[in-house]
Parts: C-alpha cells; structure tokens; sequence
C-alpha cells in the first residue's frame, strides 16, 4: 500500500506529529506530547469606570460673566484639561488684537467699540466653528450682559451655531472685586464700574441658564463644576 505524500514531511506522516530539530523543547513544550505550561491564574480586575462629565464630547461652550469672575482662567483651565482635544479661546484677546486705533469700552461704549466688538465675535465665532468642523471642542469667554440684545447670547448663537452650550460664572460681588484688584494695564476696571457689571450680570437669574456661583471654589473645583453642569445640558439640551 502507497502511503499518501503530505506537504508537511515525509510521505504518511501527520503534521501535528512532526519533531523540529532540537526536540520538543524547540517549541516551548514541555513534554512529548505537546502540553504547555499556563501561568498561574490571578484575579481579573475590573473594567476601568465610565468617564464622567462630558467625557470625550466633542463641545462649543460659551462661558459668561463679569469682570474678575475668573472666567478666563476657568475655561483655560477647564480646556487643558479635558481627555480630547479642546481649544480656548478668550473675546478680550481677541479684541486687544487691534493695536492702534483700540476702541477701549471703559473709554466709553461708542460706535467704534461696538463695530470692533462685533468683529472680534464673528471671529471667534469663526475660529470655534473651524476647529467644530476638525473635531476640536472650543470654549470661549464673554462678558455677555442679559439686558444688551445687541452684544448678547444671539449674535453668538448664530456665528457659533445652534448647538452652543452657555454658562453664567457669577460669584460674590467682593470676590470680583478682590480679583480685579490683582489686576493691570486695561483689564483692570474701577471698582464701580466692577459693581455696575456684577449688579446687570445679576439678571442671568431666572433666565433659565445654569449659574456656577464660584465664590468659595478654586480654579480646579470651578472647571469640574463646569464639566458637571455640561454633562447635565448635554443630556437635556436647554431651550435658550
């Protein structure tokens, strides 16, 4: 009787049966008969927890609230910390582009600081919706009074889009009032203008939009209360 030829070494013999050079060892068996030895068995861990607050969402935040809220450094703060790619981006720098010819508001609200607030906030909303459209979250920064239409949550909403998710930062008038004083240059406003700001910020209340009073929070403690109330909006979109 012929015995069969197989492509894997002499005529007859099963694959599984063949010996390498050097024996079994060769293989990592340790014995004949092919066994191999499995490590001791352990305890499996858990999965890791589900991330909280907004997790990997991709956002367009708008934080509001007047001078010395600490909104700047709270929406920095709460960008570079998020696990996705977030940008920050602050209306005030974006404003103080303009070099000669800065239409100063504490100079005065004129035709001429208008018109440049106007331009500084299509751009903003320009660059929040090129970094939207390649995946990156932005959060930007405005003093957005309740009784001004014409620098308020509108114009934002229409050169952000629909899904922007506004945040009022009010604490204590002498919180603002401690952290402006830490000020310089022209970011720093008399302490009755400070006043006149808190007191018209004060008419978010009862506007239906979450307030974060941060008067007793640090910088770290605000921007996990900001991811928290985002988290919240983001599963009950509000209807502003």
């Amino acid at each position: 009787m012929q015995h069969a030829v197989g492509g894997w070494g002499q005529p007859g013999q099963h694959p599984a049966a063949q010996v390498p050079p050097g024996g079994p060892a060769a293989l990592g068996w340790t014995d004949p008969t092919g066994h191999l030895a499995l490590p001791p068995g352990g305890p499996v861990p858990h999965p890791a927890p589900p991330a909280q607050g907004t997790g990997h969402a991709t956002l367009a935040v708008l934080l509001i609230g007047p001078a010395g809220a600490g909104k700047t450094t709270v929406a920095r703060h709460w960008a570079a910390s998020r696990p996705v790619p977030t940008a920050h981006i602050s209306l005030d720098d974006v404003r103080e582009w303009v070099c000669s010819g800065f239409a100063d508001p504490q100079a005065g609200w004129n035709e001429h600081s208008e018109a440049q607030y106007r331009l500084a906030r299509r751009t903003c909303g320009f660059a929040a919706r090129n970094f939207l459209a390649n995946g990156i979250s932005c959060i930007v920064d405005d003093a957005v009074f309740p009784d001004r239409p014409v620098v308020g949550l509108g114009g934002w909403k229409r050169h952000v889009g629909p899904g922007l998710l506004p945040v009022v930062l009010l604490p204590g008038l002498e919180i603002v009032l401690e952290r402006n004083a830490e000020r310089s240059g022209n970011r720093r406003l008399s302490d009755e203008e400070v006043a006149r700001i808190h007191g018209r910020m004060a008419g978010w209340y009862g506007s239906g939009l979450p307030i974060i009073d941060n008067s007793q929070y640090d910088v770290e403690t605000t921007a996990r209360a900001l991811d928290e109330v985002l988290a919240r909006a983001i599963a009950a979109p509000p209807g502003w």
